[in-house]
């Protein structure tokens, strides 16, 4: 069930949050930054993943920690070579994301995910594009879903059901 919320996603009660980052993201744009900005040791840790693994659009990241989740949604374009900057995001790469997102949650057993307006703001999409895809994808989830879709910089969200 999702839930179009108005607040501050950092201060969710969600047990996981997700968004989207570039195959060589540097964390320090937008959302990202602010995640890393709260979870170092996260950015630390995909810097080492991307280094080892060059990862791809469409794939999905998690990390866990500090009593938090973070899914990791590689939306945008972006070149692995030292000092690459993120491309745009693409719709097909938001669309393998939300797919592998709805199985991880289903895997983990996340009981709720907080998303922003996913690959609008620094992957350069355009909302009426994407919220349909998220619709599709994780609507009919039993858990609930909530979409930030209006960012109150320190205000809580009310979320339904938390």
């Amino acid at each position: 069930m999702i839930h179009e919320v108005t607040g501050d996603i950092l201060l969710t009660k969600a047990q996981a949050i997700a968004h989207g980052i570039a195959p060589n993201d540097h964390f320090d744009q937008g959302l990202a930054l602010a995640l890393r900005e709260k979870w170092p040791t996260m950015a630390k840790a995909y810097r080492h993943y991307a280094s080892q693994c060059h990862p791809r659009p469409g794939e999905v990241w998690s990390w866990g920690g500090f009593g938090a989740r973070v899914f990791n949604l590689l939306t945008q374009e972006g070149e692995h070579n030292h000092g690459a900057k993120p491309e745009r995001a693409k719709v097909s790469n938001v669309n393998h994301c939300l797919k592998r997102l709805r199985h991880e949650i289903e895997v983990t057993g996340v009981t709720s995910v907080a998303l922003p307006k996913l690959a609008t703001g620094v992957g350069g999409l355009d909302w009426s594009v994407i919220k349909p895809l998220i619709q599709s994808h994780l609507g009919d989830l039993p858990i609930p879903i909530y979409l930030y879709t209006e960012y109150r910089p320190g205000t809580a969200a009310h979320e339904p059901g938390l």
